[in-house]
């Protein structure tokens, strides 16, 4: 990405942060702020959805002050607006970095002793199935356990099928894994 890119990344991200700040409105009703920020941006560089993600990022982390706009932003309607975790949003940024980093730390246990007790292969699958069910909460505006419980649903329903995907796909990460 040349410095023009962005500055003009940077300047979008911005005026976006401060018009859904300004006017929640902007973000349809179950639709995602961040999503909004990013979507805007792509629309306007003409870009991947992935590349932009990775600038999004990029521009993020090089602009605290601009991350600090984004992330009040992002609480502001997930939580304040629409009147989720809101015992979340009103505590401190210490205090909120503090509890994200024991949840942080905590899963990342567990992980560990999952591998240590059950093996690699389950622990995998264990992720696909988060990443599975995350993907379903934020493209139908749901919360996560609802979600988890839609896709166990489906996956109750069409077990044969969706049991066979899910242990190739397993089978080669740990085999892909192996050769690096």
């Amino acid at each position: 990405m040349n410095a023009e890119q962005e500055r003009t990344v940077d300047q979008i991200i911005s005026q976006e942060v401060s018009a859904v700040a300004s006017d929640h409105t902007r973000v349809r009703e179950n639709g995602r702020a961040a999503c909004h920020v990013l979507f805007t941006f792509v629309g306007r560089m003409r870009l991947s959805e992935t590349y932009a993600a990775d600038l999004l990022t990029k521009v993020l982390l090089a602009r605290p002050e601009l991350n600090e706009r984004f992330i009040e932003m992002v609480e502001g309607i997930h939580m304040k607006q629409r009147m989720m975790g809101v015992t979340f949003a009103i505590k401190t940024r210490e205090a909120k970095d503090r509890y994200i980093d024991s949840l942080f730390k905590t899963a990342l246990d567990e992980l560990l002793g999952d591998i240590a007790n059950y093996g690699v292969d389950i622990v995998l699958r264990r992720l696909v199935m988060s990443y599975i069910a995350l993907g379903i909460a934020q493209n139908l505006g749901v919360d996560y356990h609802a979600a988890a419980e839609e896709l166990y649903y489906y996956m109750r329903k069409y077990d044969k099928e969706t049991r066979a995907t899910l242990i190739k796909l397993v089978r080669l990460v740990v085999d892909r894994s192996k050769y690096r």
